[in-house]
């Protein structure tokens, strides 16, 4: 549920500025809104520091720690620049021998030889020159040139021309080297030591991640109380800001502005403000706030919270995208490795209830269709799935496009239910006749099912309500005109028939991961168990098929079962995600 918020409007003193400041900090319930930019020197050099730590520590992250340090006073800046510069250096350094990398490799087929050595003999008449020629051209050279071959690579030659003369030809001629073969080589191990040493030292230096870590947090609570300091208006000799409260704090922060002599008037936002985003569910619900916080979407403060039909939907959608029991098991096995391996850091067992739903969501669909490490390998072992018709290409189909429009259908009632009493609310059940309309055309036109008769009424009750409820307070001709848009309501229930049809993607991807399996399943049966080594070639290719599913399927639910929650259900639901997190101001 998302919670009411309230406008509020706080006055103090000019003097008293920083004391209003530090007393809101310390009731922690506003949300600050500046009314002016905020500006100032202290304000610059506060986020100046921040990013350099905020480099710092990620540089830091890079490195092993191998003796963490937490409470060791430290100079910030010293430190946080020590470590910039050091990691600067040693990217200097990589590329540095990186280029030394290639250029012996591109001298080695050369060989070894002094660079200085051969200028000086220009100098005595003889001139030594490094020439790439085709092999076969070698014999066209002019006779008084002569030529040693070092090393030939792929038809062309390398080779030396010497000459008392400096005698043009018609090759481009190889410039000499800036040093030695022996002498790049050399730098290159000199880089390479003074690498080692600055990767000692940055390791040394990382042990103070948590210690920066934790100036940062201080840094940053700071900046946030001068931002709120600079960012109040003024008006004579008084001060203000504005903000957002939770309704059920209000009355707590009356009695907080009354105790500190703070002048406060309270309001509802207006439909033109967006207040902040603060939401609050049962326990069992919020175990799906992790995957709102991993895609960094919140929902407006006027849209819906859709947590419970995401949560409930995302798992039916886990289950049929994976398809399979033993994966299920294996997603299970390993949340309960990760869980028992950060129990001592991780209080929070939100996420792990999560995985532990998904991977049982998993097992019960596998079960269902009888799909363990392979569905064909299941039958053919001679344990038969559960429910025999979810084992039907058309059956399956047919679940897949009542699951979509079952759940967008849901989107709009729910929109319905918030409207009442207003007639616009018909608007959204206008819609829910649609996708059950469209549920029937799709099995009809996909599947072949026949159409029935009362589907043709469920368009045209569901397009009747659509056009004349969608603005109910318009009379009849400007509600055709402006409602909906005559225009735009073709292209609305293309859309929605698409929508509804893209649900078969549960059907097809989930078909796809099985068949995988299968494939690798069947190349192991054919190889055999008549000898060990049989065994272990058969064994290592259904473990790397299955492994294979293991991973590949968390991302076809990422790619797959996000995006029908996230973009079609939300898009019926009207949920835009614009919203922008409750942030009081805190200590």
């Amino acid at each position: 549920m998302i919670v009411p918020m309230k406008k509020v409007f706080i006055i103090a003193q000019d003097k008293d500025a920083e004391d209003m400041l530090t007393s809101l900090r310390r009731f922690g319930v506003v949300h600050i809104e500046h009314i002016r930019m905020p500006k100032g020197e202290d304000i610059n050099a506060l986020q100046a520091d921040i990013a350099l730590l905020t480099e710092a520590i990620r540089i830091a992250s890079l490195f092993k720690q191998d003796n963490p340090k937490i409470n060791e006073p430290v100079d910030r800046r010293t430190v946080a620049r020590r470590i910039v510069d050091l990691h600067k250096r040693l990217m200097q350094l990589e590329d540095c021998s990186s280029a030394l990398r290639q250029k012996i490799s591109e001298w080695e087929e050369w060989g070894d030889f002094e660079p200085a050595e051969i200028k000086s003999l220009e100098e005595k008449g003889v001139y030594l020159r490094l020439f790439r020629i085709p092999t076969k051209e070698l014999k066209n050279l002019p006779q008084d040139i002569a030529i040693e071959t070092v090393s030939i690579r792929g038809g062309i030659a390398n080779c030396v021309l010497v000459s008392q003369e400096k005698k043009e030809i018609a090759y481009k001629e190889t410039p000499l080297p800036k040093m030695s073969l022996s002498s790049l080589r050399l730098r290159l191990q000199e880089e390479l030591r003074m690498r080692s040493r600055i990767e000692e030292e940055l390791k040394k230096e990382a042990g103070l991640k948590i210690v920066l870590s934790n100036v940062k947090a201080q840094l940053e609570k700071q900046l946030e109380f001068q931002e709120a300091l600079r960012g109040m208006g003024r008006e004579d000799s008084f001060v203000y800001l504005s903000g957002y409260v939770p309704q059920e704090n209000v009355a707590a922060l009356e009695a907080h502005a009354k105790k500190h002599n703070l002048g406060i008037l309270v309001r509802d936002p207006a439909q033109d403000e967006e207040a902040p985003v603060l939401i609050k569910n049962p326990a069992w619900i919020s175990i799906v706030k992790p995957i709102f916080n991993f895609l960094q979407i919140l929902p407006g403060y006027r849209e819906l919270d859709i947590s419970l039909p995401f949560l409930i939907f995302f798992s039916i959608f886990f289950g049929m995208l994976i398809g399979d029991a033993g994966y299920g098991l294996i997603y299970a096995a390993i949340t309960f490795w990760w869980q028992r391996k950060t129990a001592s850091k991780n209080k929070d067992t939100g996420v792990f209830v999560l995985f532990y739903i998904l991977s049982i969501s998993a097992v019960i669909w596998g079960v269902l269709t009888g799909t363990f490490f392979g569905h064909e390998w299941v039958l053919k072992a001679g344990y038969p799935s559960l429910l025999p018709a979810l084992n039907s290409e058309k059956n399956l189909q047919r679940f897949c496009f009542f699951l979509g429009a079952l759940h967008l259908s849901l989107a709009h009632l729910w929109r319905a239910w918030l409207k009442l009493p207003s007639l616009s609310a018909l608007a959204d059940v206008g819609w829910a006749l649609v996708l059950w309309a469209v549920f029937f055309i799709a099995k009809s036109l996909v599947i072949g099912d026949s159409f029935p008769l009362f589907g043709n009424w469920l368009v045209i009750a569901g397009v009747v309500c659509i056009i004349f409820f969608t603005h109910p307070q318009k009379n009849i001709f400007r509600a055709i005109a402006e409602g909906l848009g005559m225009g735009m309501l073709p292209l609305s229930l293309m859309s929605t028939f698409t929508d509804v049809v893209s649900y078969i993607r549960l059907f097809a991807v989930g078909l796809a991961g099985v068949a995988i399996a299968d494939a690798f399943n069947a190349m192991a049966g054919m190889i055999g168990t008549k000898s060990i080594f049989t065994l272990i070639a058969a064994s290592l290719i259904a473990i790397i098929g299955n492994a294979l599913g293991v991973v590949l399927g968390p991302v076809s639910v990422l790619v797959h079962g996000l995006r029908l929650n996230v973009l079609e259900f939300s898009g019926h639901a009207n949920v835009s995600w614009s919203g922008r997190p409750y942030k009081p101001l805190q200590d």
